[in-house]
């Protein structure tokens, strides 16, 4: 979601249901794992495969944290959109995003899923 604009004009700015918003996905991003409290680096071995994962997405994380600091955490979607580093936090998040697709063995260029399809595939039974 943070690494396609074509999606973040589709979904967010048109308010599209099922996908969330962008404070979602940065809070998924960042809240979830506590990449804003820990460095990626920490977690190598446990929820990234090597240091490239880890570098790739904590840059992703600084690039994303830095707007979000300046918007505001419940900013609309053209609020982060519309801010001048916004395309650098995407291209980051995009790297990322490659880097992790691939290793799993996904296409990163799918679709994001829906926020009922992401519960349903983190879901513990």
């Amino acid at each position: 979601m943070l690494s396609d604009p074509a999606f973040q004009q589709d979904a967010w700015l048109a308010g599209r249901p099922g996908y969330g918003d962008v404070t979602d996905a940065v809070y998924r991003l960042v809240e979830d794992t506590w990449l804003d409290r820990w460095p990626a680096e920490k977690y190598v071995g446990t929820i990234f495969r090597d240091a490239e994962e880890a570098a790739l997405v904590g840059a992703a994380v600084l690039r994303v944290l830095q707007v979000l600091h300046e918007v505001g955490a419940d900013a609309p979607a053209a609020a982060y959109l519309g801010h001048p580093e916004w395309p650098e936090a995407v291209l980051a998040a995009r790297a990322a995003h490659i880097r992790l697709a691939v290793s799993d063995g996904d296409n990163p260029d799918t679709e994001p899923r829906t926020l009922d399809d992401l519960r349903m595939l983190t879901r513990i039974n």
